[in-house]
């Protein structure tokens, strides 16, 4: 029996992206993974299931699980809910993919 190679993360990511449908939903949900990255990463380092943040949230276990997935952007009420009660800050910078910047107003 012949032993399998192991494939670093970051190849199979480069290889996915190569193709069009998967890069346009890759990037269409960037934000909501870097969400649920930080929802993780705040209930891992305070011990918290997912049922114990959810209560804390106010929503549903099955929510909590939706959210921590990173497939659909989560709401700006979520966020501002995610923020209260966590402390968790989020920033949101508006800046056009051409590079021009907005004039500012006075």
């Amino acid at each position: 029996m012949s032993k399998k190679k192991l494939v670093p993360a970051a190849e199979v990511l480069a290889e996915d992206l190569a193709d069009e449908t998967f890069r346009a939903e890759w990037e269409e949900t960037a934000f909501a993974r870097q969400v649920a990255l930080e929802v993780v990463k705040y209930r891992a380092e305070h011990g918290l299931s997912q049922a114990a943040l959810a209560r804390l949230l106010g929503v549903s276990q099955p929510v909590m699980a939706r959210l921590e997935l990173g497939e659909h952007t989560p709401t700006w009420n979520t966020l501002a809910r995610i923020s209260r009660e966590t402390g968790l800050h989020f920033v949101v910078d508006v800046d056009p993919k051409d590079g021009t910047h907005l004039r500012e107003v006075s």
